[in-house]
């Protein structure tokens, strides 16, 4: 049994950072769940992360995000770091196949097994199956309209679930804004 796909999105845009994530769960060809929540707030609601993979493991990261976050005080750059470095090395989360967005007021990462913490040039991320359509819209709605960030990822997101099987527009959106002191 195979599991599909996700389509995370997380935009800084206007002062705001908005991050989207659609609610479709697939197992071989069947859709098994419609409403999955792939978006949530840690650490005393001031990061939002948001995963793509495997469930399980995903939320498995999540946890250990925040104990990181806990353990450094809310610093999401070297908690992220400090994440990476782990999974990268340790036996046992090498093989856990997930990617993480996490942001709060100021940064946003995409997160890898592999290592990377990567801090995006243009304040965007899109990860998942449908995460480069999601990226593209997202990008050049930035560049054409007036919109604000969470009306652009939720956007982005229903262009994505039109192109994407494993993307559907039932869509979470956290929003945190920037420079906010929590």
């Amino acid at each position: 049994m195979e599991m599909h796909g996700t389509t995370i999105l997380a935009l800084q845009h206007k002062g705001m950072i908005a991050v989207a994530g659609d609610g479709q769960v697939t197992l071989n060809d069947s859709v098994v769940k419609h409403h999955a929540k792939k978006v949530r707030r840690i650490y005393n609601d001031k990061i939002i992360v948001g995963f793509a993979g495997a469930t399980a493991d995903a939320l498995n990261l999540s946890e250990r995000l925040e104990k990181k976050l806990e353990r450094y005080n809310g610093n999401l750059t070297r908690s992220a770091v400090e994440l990476a470095r782990d999974w990268r090395t340790d036996k046992y989360l090498r093989r856990l196949e997930a990617l993480m967005v996490a942001v709060d007021e100021t940064r946003m990462f995409l997160i890898s097994g592999n290592g990377d913490v990567i801090e995006p040039d243009e304040g965007i991320i899109g990860i998942g199956s449908g995460g480069t359509a999601a990226l593209a819209a997202a990008g050049a709605m930035v560049k054409n309209t007036d919109m604000g960030a969470e009306d652009i990822v939720r956007e982005a997101m229903r262009i994505a679930s039109s192109i994407c099987i494993y993307t559907n527009d039932s869509v979470t959106v956290e929003v945190i804004n920037m420079g906010s002191t929590g």
